[in-house]
């Protein structure tokens, strides 16, 4: 430790120095009772105590660190971050990255204390006299503490405050650095200046820096490039090589600087240094980064961002959303997700093959997992993108609006499930049926009352079928055929306000985050909808009943490896034997009768709903397998009403109109067969033919006519007579009174 008699030698050639060059006189006295710390010890000088020059504790929050997140598999598919940072220890800095930041910011850095007064006078007189800023003043210490006084700043006047050239902040640095000095070893404080540092280009760390000037990690630094690092913190800002040629040659002439000082120092000779200046900058200008537009599952990414700002599960991370944001970008998490690479990858290429990205239409697909409700892919046509030229989209177009998608496409039939699974609910067996004319008009107003009671009927409003779609229809036959006429009859019957609350139980919400409309049609899919909440409903049916709302995490790591996993919320929201029971009939939409006849199933056991919007405002496909259920839109962003799926060419081919199995129903299916290729194949559960085989109360009237069977040995009568077979067939039997040929879709009109 230096004497009193050398810490007043060093501090008289300082007030010499500093009168020498004109200093301000209250900043000589201030010298004067500035702390002895020349040496590894601190001593205070007799005034000291008039400015409580003593050290102080300074609370370090942690350094703000990038938040990963991984696919299911473990592999990283996004970040984010709010400064970009990947703190590393010291040994895995190269050691001459260590000498260039020392030699140039603290050549004295081992050999003092918190403040070096000769290396901060003789700084100045560089500078001084060569019109620049050639070497820095503060100590590495300081200057550590001015970046997490500014770190901590939460507004504008903290960070100012952080950055005012006031004496009353230097003095505050040197408390805290006094304080810094006894608390860790000058290796530790290194490390940690070298972390925190600000590099330009966004790099915030030497790890950053190193990766984003020059793609190496900060043990693999050579002198040039280890010279150009220490060089660019003095002035990050000024010298940011990504700003344009300009700040790059400030930079290079900061590197040279650094070189010089280098080579005076006796670190390197001179040779080295000259060839290290012969050499180009290097800047490789690396990308950050990126968040969610950088991240190969784009719509994916901003459903789980959005997730943990909106999502009660995630309230550990902060009771407002803008500190779950901070916390996201800055915890140094890492964020486990159920996204499935090949399943992504199968609804990535199924989409491709039919519709273009170019196309004014959008095409969007979500795959859930039944029984867990955890999302597996998230798919659409169009990038992911700001740019209108490039028709890229700037919004979740497979979520709702609460994971920062947009209103959404009505879904049109495929919302008559809900009416169905109602009617199952209530006792109703698959053979029994109602008559279904051309046209429906309601009774009165009051036929249909929403869940305030309110009488929503619509006596002046006729709804239509295909020609020749009419007479009497089964639960079976009424939806193969996804007829109109029938479903807004059973709506009749088994109440609105039964169906909203099936659906509601569904997990079913309207994509704007807006309240249902419960009217007439409610039925026919007039409600807009995102794939990922209609995929989840459809997955509730085939987990035989259990509601999993939809999960995109399953496990979050702290900075500190403290893990905190993400179970399924599930709940029964149906009678397994209902859920049986309307997954038989489903399967019968791909048999001869189905709207998807044309397409064709997948090869194992599977069931789904075409849904056609009235006008051809929207175009759906939802439907699952044992293992999977999927949602299929198509609609156009501009404005579904004013851009109808009329006269329009998709994927290269022409469509007069576009009906749900046409696009939608193909990029299920082959979505479906690539996603489950290794799946071992699953069955439905035997439907319950005690309870819903046959008919009850709703039997066809009696034609004399003789019977015939189905093909089952289920002994009906020719779709006409009294249904007194099982009703267990598979829905592709011909002797249900079917059209020839079978409905190759929706019927134009069908909703």
């Amino acid at each position: 430790m230096p004497t009193r008699g050398t810490i007043g030698l060093r501090v008289g050639r300082a007030i010499a120095l500093l009168l020498t060059l004109g200093i301000a006189a209250g900043i000589v006295v201030a010298a004067i009772s500035l702390p002895a710390v020349g040496g590894a010890g601190v001593g205070i000088l007799t005034a000291s105590n008039d400015l409580n020059i003593k050290p102080e504790d300074l609370q370090e929050p942690p350094l703000p660190e990038r938040s990963t997140v991984l696919d299911a598999n473990g592999h990283q598919i996004a970040q984010f971050y709010d400064q970009y940072r990947v703190s590393v220890p010291l040994d895995k800095v190269a050691d001459v990255m260590k000498t260039a930041i020392i030699s140039i910011e603290d050549y004295r850095f081992y050999d003092h204390g918190p403040i070096d007064i000769e290396g901060t006078i003789r700084a100045f007189v560089k500078n001084a006299t060569s019109g620049g800023v050639a070497q820095g003043g503060s100590s590495i210490t300081q200057q550590y503490v001015k970046q997490v006084l500014l770190n901590k700043a939460t507004t504008k006047a903290e960070q100012d405050e952080a950055l005012a050239p006031s004496y009353s902040r230097k003095l505050n640095e040197l408390r805290y650095a006094m304080g810094m000095e006894q608390k860790y070893t000058k290796d530790q404080i290194l490390g940690k200046y070298l972390n925190i540092a600000y590099f330009g280009a966004g790099a915030n760390g030497v790890q950053a820096a190193a990766k984003r000037f020059f793609g190496v990690s900060a043990e693999k630094l050579n002198l040039a490039q280890a010279a150009t690092l220490a060089g660019a913190v003095q002035q990050p800002n000024n010298t940011d090589p990504s700003a344009g040629k300009a700040s790059q040659k400030r930079l290079l002439e900061r590197r040279n600087t650094v070189l010089d000082r280098m080579a005076e120092l006796k670190k390197i000779t001179p040779q080295q240094a000259a060839a290290a200046k012969a050499k180009p900058l290097g800047f490789k200008n690396t990308p950050l980064p990126g968040g969610c537009e950088a991240s190969k599952y784009p719509y994916f990414c901003m459903y789980v961002r959005d997730d943990i700002l909106t999502n009660p599960v995630f309230s550990a991370f902060g009771k407002t959303a803008d500190q779950r944001d901070q916390f996201l970008k800055r915890g140094g998490l890492t964020i486990r997700t159920t996204i499935d690479p090949k399943m992504q990858a199968a609804a990535d290429k199924a989409i491709k093959a039919r519709v273009f990205a170019t196309d004014n239409p959008v095409a969007s697909e979500a795959l859930i997992q039944p029984g867990t409700g955890q999302i597996k892919a998230m798919a659409a046509s169009r990038k992911y993108g700001t740019s209108t030229k490039k028709k890229e989209i700037s919004y979740n177009v497979v979520a709702n609006s609460a994971h920062g998608g947009g209103t959404g496409f009505q879904a049109g039939s495929t919302f008559k499930v809900f009416t169905l699974l109602t009617a199952l609910k209530q006792g109703w067996k698959l053979n029994d049926g109602i008559q279904s004319p051309a046209g429906y008009q309601a009774p009165s107003y009051s036929a249909f009352k929403n869940c305030q009671d309110q009488s929503v009927g619509d006596p002046s409003h006729t709804v239509m079928n295909d020609e020749g779609s009419g007479g009497f229809k089964t639960l079976q036959t009424g939806t193969w055929q996804s007829v109109n006429t029938f479903f807004v009859s059973l709506e009749q019957k088994v109440g609105l306000c039964n169906v909203v609350k099936t659906a509601r139980s569904l997990g079913i919400q309207r994509a704007d985050g807006g309240d249902l409309q419960q009217v007439e049609t409610f039925t026919l899919g007039v409600n807009e909808m995102d794939p990922v909440t209609v995929a989840a409903a459809y997955a509730t049916i085939a987990a035989r009943g259990q509601y999993c709302p939809p999960q995109a995490i399953t496990s979050v790591t702290d900075r500190n490896g403290k893990t905190t996993t993400y179970q399924p919320k599930c709940k029964a929201a149906l009678d397994p034997a209902v859920a049986d029971a309307a997954a038989n009939i489903l399967t019968g939409v791909f048999g001869p009768q189905g709207t998807m006849s044309a397409v064709g199933g997948i090869g194992r056991d599977a069931a789904g709903k075409t849904g056609t919007s009235d006008d051809f405002f929207s175009a759906w496909f939802a439907g699952f397998t044992p293992d999977l259920a999927g949602a299929v839109s198509l609609g156009d962003p501009r404005g579904a009403t004013k851009h109808r799926l009329a006269g329009v060419t998709i994927g290269g081919h022409y469509y007069g109109e576009v009906f749900g199995a046409d696009i939608s129903g193909r990029i299920w299916k082959d979505t479906m067969v690539k996603a489950l290729k290794d799946t071992p194949e699953s069955q439905f559960h035997p439907i319950d033919s005690a309870r819903f085989g046959g008919c009850g109360t709703g039997c066809a009237p009696q034609q004399n006519t003789p019977p015939v069977g189905d093909g089952a040995g289920n002994g009906q009568d020719n779709g006409q007579g009294n249904g007194q077979g099982t009703g267990q067939g598979t829905g592709q039997n011909p002797g249900q009174n079917p059209k020839p040929g079978g409905l190759r879709n929706d019927v134009p009109g069908t909703h």
